[in-house]
């Protein structure tokens, strides 16, 4: 008898590497050796289990998919089958993950899961056989591909997650309720400063929590910007949103005051500019002063759909008032129709 096909899978996710696991046990002709929740851990997995062929998924946290092909294969060529929910015909990161060295794709099913799963793993067993006998010898000792690095994040950033980022102060509390409240399950993940101190926000996170379809709580250091979830920057800490690999996290650090405020909502909207980019969406919503117009702007800048809540039902017009002035928000629009603007403008974006 032949020896079985030995797989190591790598997937940030324990349910899909769970899932491929099982999947690919069904066939006889295949063993999962092990697997690996990022690239590091892959790479030392590789060199202890010398697996046959890798499956590998392109959004993962501390290095994406493709940037590790991009350092694999020169030093140590492997057959790898990319599975990722991105990994589409067609789109730009999987000719990326091609041209890295990947044998061949599969996408994981994006919508009637139960119906799809099993096509997808008959099809992923399918493929993992033919990349077992595929030769890929040829990618020893070649330059690692690093020119198109920025190539690959922006070809993430056109597929990851979205993000929605909102900012408030005077009269904010009500006004972000109102808005979040009507945010169906499976709105992107959302961000949101408002201008409150310490130990108030993860009341008011609380108590949203409680009125709302999507999860929301109080921010915390290194929690994932994902669909369905919504993060309350803390009071008195300063809130950041960064790209980990081939996702978005939260930072949270330094408890100075920027444009007058910690948690200020310039500090949030420029990370997001910075990390986020063109996936971004944004709100100003009642509040005085000026924090997050220049955040606003750059997140104008960096290619985010930005707006601001009108005079006539804000309850102080100023943030939204300078934010709009300044170039940062397209357009004033009324409490009761931010909800659905946000929505649109994000189903735009894709």
């Amino acid at each position: 008898m032949a020896r079985a096909i030995r797989v190591l899978v790598v997937d940030d996710s324990a349910l899909v590497r769970s899932i491929l696991c099982q999947g690919l046990s069904a066939d006889p002709g295949i063993e999962v050796v092990g697997t690996a929740p990022d690239p590091y851990i892959a790479r030392d997995k590789i060199l202890e289990l010398q697996p046959d062929v890798l499956t590998l998924d392109v959004e993962m946290p501390r290095m994406d998919g493709v940037a590790f092909l991009r350092k694999l294969m020169p030093q140590y060529p492997i057959p790898i089958v990319m599975v990722s929910s991105l990994t589409q015909r067609g789109k730009q990161i999987t000719m990326e993950a091609l041209e890295a060295g990947a044998v061949d794709f599969v996408a994981k099913p994006t919508s009637n899961v139960a119906t799809g799963l099993n096509g997808m793993l008959m099809e992923l067993r399918s493929k993992v056989k033919i990349a077992s006998t595929a030769n890929v010898s040829h990618w020893k000792g070649k330059r690692p591909l690093t020119a198109a690095t920025n190539t690959t994040t922006s070809s993430l950033a056109e597929s990851t997650d979205k993000v929605i980022a909102i900012g408030a102060s005077t009269g904010g509390t009500e006004a972000i309720r109102r808005v979040i409240e009507t945010f169906p399950a499976n709105t992107p993940g959302t961000v949101i400063v408002q201008h409150m101190p310490a130990g108030f926000t993860k009341m008011f996170s609380d108590r949203l929590n409680q009125l709302c379809q999507m999860q929301v709580k109080e921010a915390e250091h290194g929690d994932r910007v994902r669909t369905g979830l919504i993060l309350i920057a803390p009071g008195g800490k300063q809130m950041q949103v960064i790209r980990s690999g081939g996702f978005y996290q939260i930072a949270l650090g330094g408890e100075e005051k920027v444009s007058g405020h910690c948690p200020s909502v310039d500090v949030m909207m420029h990370s997001v500019a910075k990390h986020v980019g063109a996936n971004a969406v944004a709100a100003m919503l009642t509040g005085m002063g000026q924090d997050g117009a220049a955040g606003m702007l750059a997140m104008r800048q960096a290619g985010s759909r930005c707006i601001a809540q009108d005079e006539a039902s804000s309850v102080v017009f100023g943030m939204p008032k300078v934010a709009f002035e300044k170039g940062g928000a397209e357009r004033l629009v009324p409490l009761e129709k931010i909800s659905t603007t946000l929505l649109s403008l994000i189903t735009e974006k894709k």
